[in-house]
């Protein structure tokens, strides 16, 4: 295994601790995945050692049968005695303490974030572990980045939001088509289509939740990027226009709306970071889903303002999250997915790049150069988000010397720009290719 003890690239050798890595969360919906997913990983051999490794969460007896589904599930009697199992609760701080203490990674998939999410962040900061999460959260990521970028950075340590479906796929993907298009990308707009089988394909309310909560908190996302007091990205080459709300897609042949979830905003962070750190040209990005067709369109424009107008109002937000099945049209529901509509559902992510040849001047004329990338997964919740942190956790121990130089809060791209993540995100199944080559 690469690096260190508790610190980051940088920091001095300290005592080896324990674990590598820690399951935070483990015996939840979604961390039951994850540590299916490392389990597999380190059973793959896709680290350079014997992986140490161990879950954590409130419950021994949970965490003991997550361990033994992850062993059926890899066709063994049980995972072995290198798979630790630590006690802690995400309000008792000095039990996260001690969890922080023994490991050089935590993956914390204890949601939804702005509740649940600073606490672990706090323990692993100040006890110089590194820490990665699946939030799709704008206002818990920003405000993580406000509060501990500084801290981490004296510590060593990386704090990296957003690694999971929301938002490796976009991030890791506009870097992908910047890389793969010989000249300079200057915008980008993707399409996500979720496809699914038979069974059809629903989320689990713990999701649902985060965004009931989100979108009932703009005010304050607003003002908290105010104190960030962030540089603005300069728009270079032409500028991307905004589409509608609702827009037919001649692509797809379907309707399309914006996508509402995190993507746009950590792609913004990446970008602004390799602007201001690094000197590399910033591109435009928007993000947006396809829906279908007219019928869709409809049913979804009467669940968007039934949600919008009772997001507002704390009784309307308990009524949301009492029932998140009936106001979301069944896509949300408190039991989650069945393994049968888990393995019928995949997801594409279409990139469509624009920029200027090698040689031609981005600040004058149109772009003159175009390509069209992909990213496609499956179920993206539950099997593509497992695969991608766990991913993420392996590039952030087996690649720290492409880490940034100093710790602090990271959005995936800033952090993972220079690592393998995107060649182990291939070998896992989550594939990133070029789809039309570019043209001039």
């Amino acid at each position: 295994m690469a690096g260190g003890g508790g610190g980051g690239a940088g920091a001095p050798e300290a005592p080896e601790r324990p674990y590598e890595l820690v399951v935070f969360g483990a015996s939840g919906f979604t961390g039951q995945f994850v540590v299916a997913e490392v389990a597999r990983a380190a059973a793959g051999g896709e680290l350079r050692g014997a992986l140490r490794w161990a879950v954590a969460g409130r419950s021994r007896e949970k965490l003991q049968a997550v361990l033994e589904r992850a062993a059926e599930r890899l066709g063994k009697a049980a995972l072995g005695a290198e798979v630790g199992v630590l006690l802690c609760d995400v309000g008792d701080a000095a039990s996260l303490a001690a969890v922080a203490r023994q490991t050089r990674l935590v993956l914390n998939c204890v949601g939804p974030y702005r509740f649940f999410g600073e606490p672990v962040v706090e323990a692993c900061v100040e006890n110089g572990a590194s820490c990665i999460d699946i939030s799709g959260e704008p206002q818990f990521l920003e405000g993580m980045y406000l509060k501990y970028n500084e801290k981490a950075a004296e510590k060593g340590v990386y704090v990296i939001g957003s690694c999971g479906f929301d938002s490796i796929p976009a991030d890791m993907g506009v870097l992908y088509t910047r890389d793969k298009l010989k000249g300079t990308l200057t915008a980008v707009e993707s399409f996500l289509t979720v496809k699914s089988g038979p069974e059809g394909s629903c989320v689990h309310d713990g999701t649902w939740k985060s965004a009931v909560y989100g979108l009932a908190d703009q005010d304050n996302l607003r003002k908290l990027r105010k104190k960030i007091g962030y540089a603005p990205v300069p728009v270079v080459g032409a500028k991307l226009k905004r589409r509608g709300l609702v827009f037919y897609s001649q692509e797809f042949k379907e309707y399309s709306v914006p996508f509402m979830g995190s993507d746009v905003s950590v792609v913004k962070r990446s970008q602004r970071y390799l602007h201001t750190e690094l000197q590399e040209t910033p591109v435009q990005y928007g993000a947006y889903v396809n829906i279908g067709g007219l019928g869709s369109v409809i049913k979804l424009m009467f669940a968007g303002i039934l949600f919008l107008l009772l997001v507002k109002f704390s009784f309307g937000r308990k009524l949301l999250t009492k029932y998140p099945e009936f106001f979301s049209a069944g896509r949300f529901t408190k039991k989650g997915p069945t393994q049968k509509q888990m393995d019928g559902t995949s997801f594409t992510m279409t990139f469509f790049g624009e920029g200027y040849s090698e040689g031609q001047d981005p600040q004058n004329g149109k772009p003159n150069v175009k390509i069209c990338t992909e990213v496609k997964g499956p179920e993206p919740g539950y099997v593509a988000t497992p695969i991608v942190m766990v991913q993420a956790a392996v590039s952030l121990l087996e690649d720290a010397a492409s880490l940034p130089k100093r710790g602090g809060v990271y959005s995936p791209g800033a952090a993972f720009f220079k690592t393998k993540l995107i060649d182990r995100l291939n070998k896992c199944g989550v594939e990133f290719s070029v789809i039309s080559k570019p043209e001039v």
